[in-house]
């Protein structure tokens, strides 16, 4: 497995073995300058758009990958959201799909300081789901303390109305009698169907069974449980052998991935004591500069969540100013970054990774502007797919981003390819540019070959901002002609 690196003076790669369906393959990734490099993780499928129905690709360093760490001070681990101290996890059947596969997951807190520092960021749409709601009010309530997260899939409980919040109250209710805490102290979380109610009596049978099962072997499980129209489960998991600190992380996503100020489903878990008020700080600036920045569709779901669960178990305590407060927040970062960026490799029908990468303007936030707009351009996406280097979609898309700049300053690559200086297109060999698209096209899928990259320069000053997003393929309509969303 390699993992991405975004710490203060660039970036190494790590080189390990992955496991995929029982099969263990090497991945090798590298990268240097401010902006780190991607993931590496070995062949799951050449071609995204042929559908698989079953895969995962879980986080396994074996015993040549332990000890290789991640920009000097991190370490990456095995063991998901379970890999920090005083958390278990579980992923069951419950019969809420009609696939008959893992639909129910469980992630607890069993640390010292029970309930756990609970921090959430979620969707903004006026659309919110009732779950989103009543996360918002139990976070609230409890002054953000939580002691356990249920999701369910199949089934988004959004567009449900009072009988979807008493759904999602019930859920949380049968979870709390079970391990004997406040029912404002477990969070709930739906992915599936919009409009579609929890089966609530299926869940709550399977309510005892998920808790049993729940161990720190569990995340794996716990990830595919979340899954819906994934192709892969995405899981994360690292350590600071300065500080003794481990943070572990699992989302799902593939489409309806525009989100604001959230993300699809995202869970983070820390064994550090960090006080609510930080510790949702923290969550808030991870959101920003990983989640937020991704995109496959420009549709922002109802349910998008990204929850943070820190438990002291690890019995070092967190405090800004702290030299450990700025690995934590990198950690943070990183692993939310990992989990967005394998979002949008996964996104429906995707054959390659988008990355845009901007400077040259006044702060950070104008260039993040651009480059998700510049990853959100329906059009520059199509282009992708049809092996097309386009250059004209990606200024407009840079151009009606809303940031001021002076438009004989854009300079645009694709790849080393050099497509535009001084605001004007320069002479160079399509071919090749188009050769660089569908190689990446053709690359080991979730390798560093299957990136396409885009840097864009729109001035001299400081800013610097990243996104990801992925091609927009036949399939992507194929996808979701035929499945119900």
């Amino acid at each position: 497995w390699v993992g991405e690196v975004g710490f203060v003076g660039g970036g190494i790669g790590l080189c390990g073995l992955t496991e995929v369906r029982g099969k263990k393959e090497w991945g090798f990734g590298y990268g240097v300058g401010s902006y780190g490099r991607d993931l590496c993780c070995s062949r799951v499928s050449p071609w995204r758009r042929f559908r698989m129905r079953r895969s995962v690709l879980e986080l396994v360093i074996a015993s040549s990958g332990e000890g290789k760490h991640w920009g000097g001070e991190v370490e990456v681990i095995s063991g998901g959201v379970t890999a920090p101290r005083g958390f278990v996890a579980a992923g069951v059947c419950a019969g809420l799909k009609a696939s008959g596969k893992k639909d129910l997951a469980i992630i607890r807190s069993c640390g010292p300081n029970e309930p756990a520092t609970a921090a959430g960021v979620f969707t903004q749409s006026v659309m919110t789901a009732p779950p989103v709601t009543l996360c918002r009010e139990y976070l609230k309530k409890s002054g953000g303390r939580a002691s356990a997260i249920v999701i369910n899939s199949g089934q988004a409980n959004a567009c449900t109305g009072d009988q979807g919040m008493r759904d999602a109250q019930d859920v949380a209710q049968a979870v709390a009698s079970q391990i004997g805490v406040d029912s404002a102290h477990v969070l709930v979380s739906s992915t599936g169907v919009v409009g579609r109610r929890i089966d609530v009596e299926k869940l709550k049978k399977s309510i005892p069974a998920v808790l049993d099962l729940a161990s720190v072997k569990g995340s794996t499980q716990a990830a595919e449980a979340i899954m819906t129209t994934d192709l892969v489960s995405k899981t994360i998991a690292m350590e600071s052998a300065e500080f003794g600190i481990r943070v572990g992380g699992m989302a799902k996503g593939s489409g309806m991935i525009h989100p604001n100020m959230a993300t699809m489903l995202s869970f983070v878990t820390c064994d550090a004591d960090v006080e609510s008020s930080l510790w949702q700080s923290m969550i808030a600036r991870a959101a920003d500069l990983s989640f937020n920045q991704i995109t496959v569709d420009r549709d922002t779901s109802t349910n998008d969540t990204l929850v943070g669960l820190a438990n002291g178990a690890s019995g070092v305590k967190v405090s800004e100013g702290d030299i450990a407060y700025d690995t934590l927040q990198n950690m943070v970062v990183e692993c939310c970054r990992y989990l967005a960026k394998a979002i949008a490799r996964d996104g429906e029908g995707a054959t390659v990774l988008l990355e845009i990468r901007v400077s040259g303007t006044s702060c950070d936030s104008d260039a993040r502007m651009i480059a998700r707009s510049v990853a959100s351009s329906n059009l520059f996406k199509a282009a992708v797919f049809g092996r097309d280097p386009n250059w004209g979609r990606i200024a407009v898309a840079a151009g009606y981003a809303g940031v001021l700049f002076d438009p004989t300053q854009l300079e645009i690559h694709l790849g080393s390819i050099q497509l535009m200086k001084s605001g004007t297109p320069v002479a160079f060999d399509e071919r090749t540019a188009s050769k660089y698209i569908s190689d990446a096209s053709s690359a080991d899928y979730l390798s560093e070959a299957n990136t396409v990259v885009v840097d864009i320069r729109v001035g001299q000053g400081p800013g610097h901002g990243l996104a990801w997003g992925c091609d927009l393929s036949y399939e992507y309509v194929k996808i979701n002609a035929e499945y119900t969303t």
